[in-house]
């Protein structure tokens, strides 16, 4: 991935040159994207080894899940196996894939209900097996106590899935479900944990990916004092699942931030806003850190950010994809050194997913409801 996100800059900072010389302004860095088609709606997006894994959406079909795995040309439909015990599995929408190369972890939900609460589906399998609804107890993500589930998480320790959850002492807290023998999922108990709110701090978590055996959940805290309340962006940060939690503050927050999604390897790079715009940390397990120059791109509450791009070194560059307007930019670079490409052609946002295919150039997203790709060379 150094090699990818290098050639952008390069080719960025070639163009820049060159206008620089004429002493005119420089001229619009465009990138073209083409839309690809899966035969239904794109809804989640996960990618191993340069493979593809969309998570599509059949409107109106018996069974509305559905998965498609892209390789290079070749196309494959994936086996879906609702379970009868489990209605809603049958309507089930993807809110999120996980996908390491072997296994495939699922979250789904469909609204149902006399309140139209999301039901929410867990489902299991293999690109080669397809993937298996299994039922759980109502309880086990709804009721009167459910928050909302977030994220499908794979790490070498096992699978989790993340979300919120009635508190203790008060609001929702961050919580983790974990798998059992028996196909059953357990929420762990947040008491005592970082996980937990408490009268003076709201704990919120937006999103979860894995880093290392552990997660890290991205999110913000409220602080609530006499006379304030105070929201800066945090991460939350595992051992091993759900073992040994430990907050982050992200630095530079601003009068009101929050950290909306991550990519971690070696280190994370996380994207949020700070005081409505877009904001980009690094975390190396020990300490954050804000990058400066980022472009003043407006971010809202209800904005979807990507995960971005890095090619994991400690000062890598990194790509971060984003919808202005419902225009479609990609921002790279790094500290203190920044460039904005538009998009052309027919894709408009908001922008809901985008994976990178591997070490190729290739990024593929989800826009506007379609699928669209683009290389980067």
């Amino acid at each position: 991935m150094r090699r990818v996100i290098a050639a952008v800059v390069v080719a960025a900072s070639a163009l820049t040159a060159c206008s620089s010389k004429n002493d005119d302004p420089p001229a619009p860095q465009t990138v073209y994207w083409e839309k690809v088609d899966v035969g239904a709606e794109p809804v989640a997006l996960a990618e191993h080894d340069g493979r593809i894994l969309v998570g599509v959406k059949h409107k109106g079909a018996k069974v509305v899940p559905g998965v498609v795995l892209i390789n290079g040309s070749e196309r494959k439909t994936l086996s879906i196996k609702p379970s009868a015990a489990s209605p809603y599995s049958f309507e089930a929408i993807w809110y999120s894939l996980a996908w390491d190369g072997k296994r495939v972890l699922g979250l789904g939900g469909a609204s149902g209900g006399a309140h139209g609460n999301v039901r929410w589906t867990v489902w299991t399998g293999s690109v080669d097996t397809g993937l298996q609804e299994h039922p759980q107890t109502f309880d086990t993500f709804n009721g009167l106590s459910a928050g909302q589930m977030t994220s499908a998480v794979l790490t070498p320790a096992g699978q989790a899935l993340t979300g919120s959850w009635e508190g203790i002492v008060t609001g929702l807290d961050a919580s983790v479900w974990l798998p059992q023998a028996n196909n059953k999922w357990l929420r762990q108990d947040p008491a005592k944990t970082p996980l937990q709110n408490t009268k003076n701090l709201l704990v919120g978590t937006t999103y979860a990916t894995a880093y290392g055996d552990g997660l890290l959940l991205t999110g913000s805290q409220v602080r609530l004092e006499p006379n304030v309340v105070q929201q800066g962006a945090a991460v939350w940060r595992s051992e091993k699942l759900a073992q040994n939690f430990t907050r982050v503050e992200l630095p530079d927050p601003g009068s009101r931030s929050q950290a909306n999604t991550a990519t971690c390897a070696d280190t994370c790079v996380i994207s949020g806003f700070v005081d409505n715009k877009l904001a980009i940390w690094r975390y190396d397990g020990a300490k954050a850190q804000q990058l400066s120059g980022v472009p003043e791109i407006p971010v809202g509450d209800k904005d979807v950010l990507p995960p971005p791009f890095t090619d994991g070194t400690p000062d890598g560059n990194v790509i971060q994809i984003i919808a202005q307007d419902n225009k479609v930019k990609i921002v790279h670079g790094r500290e203190g050194h920044w460039t904005t490409l538009e998009s052309k052609g027919d894709i408009q946002g908001p922008v809901t997913a985008a994976v990178r295919a591997g070490d190729d150039l290739t990024i593929y997203l989800i826009a506007g409801g379609a699928l669209w790709k683009t290389s980067l060379s």
